[in-house]
């Protein structure tokens, strides 16, 4: 028996069901909802004095532990030959308070689960690992080799024995609480995300800012989150000050720090190598939450490992090879997409992660070498939403200057795909998990870099008061977002002192959507559109965009910016400027100044306006 399984009674007490729920949990899928309520059915054919049409289906999830009575023989032991497997292979993660749902680190634990044990090493499930292993060497490749397989799988057939405890290996202590180093820092999402019992959530983003008034080299980074049972995923992404320029992908994804999920290891980089958080920068914590019946809360954490800058060679960067105009087409069942990403200088390649959403199917990184050789890095046969994981090499690998890395991806958006939201609609990229991506992350270091040698310029980052405003116009930016009232004395004040201010509106990014909070049109324009309360879809909103990358942003003409946000006020404003801010709880957000003339923001008003938006989120 498995669990969950059920069974269905009639009056008479005769099984007229047995078997899953429904169709929606699945090994290895989830599905949106579910396709096939079979249980619902099984009792309306029951109450209804029917013949149950299907009477039998398959459930899946573990086995219910339980230890059978049968007879122990053979050679092989838990004690001798098993344990020091579990150890190298699984304990890692199934030990208590890690996320495997039961305990592998002793015979009692273990005789229980046999059953489970044995069904996915025979289907490749466990340790779950999808690079083939004819390319590439990897220094956290927990697969079990064939020889290894077939040890576990005749210890269950024998009737797993125990054998002599003198035979053990030395128990392995675990860290409690960190896997890294202890952390010089330790940052908290800042409030407690409520998640509730059923439904989508969209991707949450959360800003957290440290406070950084220097360069801050991270040699290892680990990302706890505060609720395993409701936390999918977490990407942890750097949004450095200054202007926040387009990276070349049109989003904030260029600037990967670290990221958490399931089965991942924290990132631990090699000696004399660090990734740099320039000075003023903020952390964007991109959260995927997913429901479980009940309500639950999290605040996920992350922590920080610094490195002595004396210490750094070489800065670790993230590259990825990404395509934001992949198209996949209804119902296409092997659909290829890719990606191509140049190597500007000699460098070593350490990590690669691919990273699709529900209907990544296969994922390969070839690289083409200047002398014209190929040679596949990495091959995922059968990728896996669930377990994305980082393939850390054993071994650094040379890319010479001119190599080209080269991605290609496979999708399933067919209805063989259980897991797939919709086969009937053509897919684009996007950050929700019902949309798609195509990225192949990779981390690289310098082959002739050596920082002691040749230290990277300071971050020039200083944080400015920026001018004195005038104390009336600053106490009303302190109270500014506590009312429509107070926003409109506020905006006011704006206009008189930048007279080409014709609105002011604060908006941020929450729950996939962007929201207008605060908005007034203190100019001689004036407009129903986009007014507080506004909300709307917020991947196809330039203001969304600015508020995840999290950087100034001057637009001297709104007819050519893109957005919809955009194509629609530029029909009666002319240009903006845009100041990122953290709204209460670490809402991503932008305090919006807009005119109807062109050009109406020379460089000379930067300081100021950055100086306002300041004052509007300096109130706690």
């Amino acid at each position: 028996m498995r669990t969950p399984e059920v069974f269905l009674l009639d009056a008479d007490r005769v099984v007229r069901y047995w078997g899953r729920i429904d169709d929606q949990y699945g090994i290895g899928f989830l599905r949106p909802k579910a396709t096939e309520r079979d249980l619902a059915a099984a009792l309306e054919e029951v109450l209804a004095g029917k013949t149950v049409s299907k009477p039998v289906t398959q459930a899946p999830g573990c086995f219910i532990g339980r230890v059978k009575p049968e007879a122990k023989t053979g050679e092989i032991t838990y004690s001798k030959h098993i344990a020091p497997l579990l150890q190298a292979h699984c304990a890692e993660c199934h030990h208590p308070g890690e996320i495997g749902p039961f305990s592998l680190t002793s015979y009692e634990e273990t005789i229980g689960w046999t059953d489970t044990i044995a069904e996915v090493i025979r289907d490749h499930r466990m340790p779950p690992w999808h690079a083939d292993p004819h390319y590439g060497k990897f220094a956290n490749d927990p697969h079990l080799t064939e020889a290894e397989r077939k040890l576990m799988l005749d210890w269950i057939e024998n009737g797993a024995p125990q054998g002599d405890p003198k035979d053990l290996p030395k128990p392995v202590e675990y860290v409690q609480g960190w896997r890294i180093p202890k952390p010089d820092l330790v940052l908290s999402i800042p409030r407690v995300f409520q998640v509730p019992a059923t439904g989508d959530v969209p991707y949450e983003f959360i800003v957290v800012d440290p406070g950084f008034t220097e360069d801050k080299w991270v040699k290892a980074a680990e990302i706890v989150p505060g609720n395993r049972a409701v936390v999918h995923h977490v990407l942890v992404f750097v949004q450095p000050p200054g202007t926040g320029g387009h990276d070349k992908y049109g989003g904030f994804a260029a600037n990967w720090l670290a990221g958490n999920v399931p089965g991942a290891r924290p990132m631990i980089l090699p000696e004399g190598t660090a990734k740099r958080i320039p000075a003023g920068s903020r952390l964007l914590f991109q959260m995927h939450y997913t429901t479980n019946g009940r309500p639950q809360t999290d605040q996920t954490r992350i922590g920080l490992v610094f490195a002595d800058p004396k210490t750094v060679k070489k800065e670790v960067s993230a590259e990825m090879a990404a395509n934001p105009r992949i198209r996949i087409p209804a119902n296409a069942a092997d659909h290829l997409e890719e990606a191509d990403q140049v190597i500007e200088q000699d460098s070593l390649l350490l990590t690669m992660t691919p990273h699709t959403h529900l209907r990544g199917k296969t994922f390969k990184y070839v690289a083409y070498y200047p002398d014209g050789k190929e040679e596949i890095l990495l091959d995922v046969p059968r990728y896996d939403f669930n377990w994305q994981n980082t393939y850390v090499l054993a071994e650094p690998k040379l890319l010479p200057a001119g190599t080209r890395i080269h991605i290609l991806a496979h999708y399933n958006n067919s209805k063989s795909n259980p897991s797939n939201p919709n086969p009937t609609s053509e897919v684009r990229w996007g950050d929700q998990t019902w949309e798609e991506m195509l990225i192949g992350y990779f981390d690289l270091v310098p082959v002739n870099q050596d920082l002691q040698k040749e230290p990277l310029p300071v971050s020039n980052y200083v944080h400015k008061e920026g001018p004195a405003l005038d104390a009336k116009l600053k106490g009303l930016a302190q109270h500014a977002i506590e009312s429509d009232e107070a926003f409109a004395a506020f905006a006011k004040a704006v206009n008189k002192a930048l007279p080409q201010v014709d609105r002011v509106c604060v908006t941020d990014y929450s729950g996939g959507q962007l929201k207008v909070e605060r908005a007034n049109y203190c100019g001689s324009v004036k407009s129903e559109f986009a007014l507080a309360g506004f909300q709307h879809d917020g991947r196809v909103m330039a203001l969304g965009h600015f508020a995840l990358i999290g950087g100034f942003q001057s637009l001297p003409d709104l007819k050519k910016a893109r957005g919809g946000d955009m194509m629609m006020i530029s029909k009666f404003l002319g240009s903006s400027v845009h100041v990122p801010i953290v709204i209460e709880g670490g809402k991503p957000g932008t305090i919006n100044f807009w005119s109807k003339e062109p050009k109406a923001f020379p460089k000379e008003t930067n300081d100021l306006l950055n100086a306002i938006a300041e004052a509007v989120v300096s109130r706690k």
